[in-house]
């Protein structure tokens, strides 16, 4: 079992940086690959960033490639989105999620959620 819990959203002008950051609870943290989703409202779901249990592989939706970047911490059983040159189009709901297994880019694939953190960016 994996319990996440996500930080660091808030509201921002575009153009500007935020830090989410991912809070996981469990021994076997570090065999969990990690991924980034988001929800706008009335919006699907959709794959943000991901990263492999070591933190040697990463992937990023060609939407935020150039902005976002995905990284991990086992030793903290920690992961984190460095977000800059933020767009009004990335307010939504950011989840994080973990697979214990290969990294994949389907929500469907992960069993475990965290319970969403707010990030608006104003024009």
């Amino acid at each position: 079992q994996v319990q996440l819990v996500e930080s660091g959203g808030g509201l921002v002008q575009a153009g500007g940086s935020l830090r989410l950051s991912c809070a996981a609870s469990g021994r076997t943290f570090s065999s969990y690959a990690m991924c980034w989703f988001r929800q706008a409202p009335g919006k699907a779901r959709e794959f943000v960033a991901g990263i492999s249990w070591s933190g040697g592989t990463t992937d990023n939706a060609d939407s935020v490639k150039g902005r976002f970047t995905i990284s991990r911490d086992n030793g903290k059983n920690m992961v984190y989105l460095q977000m800059s040159s933020l767009k009004p189009e990335d307010t939504a709901v950011y989840y994080c999620s973990a697979r214990d297994g290969v990294f994949a880019r389907r929500g469907d694939d992960y069993a475990y959620w965290g319970q969403g953190t707010q990030v608006t960016v104003s024009t």
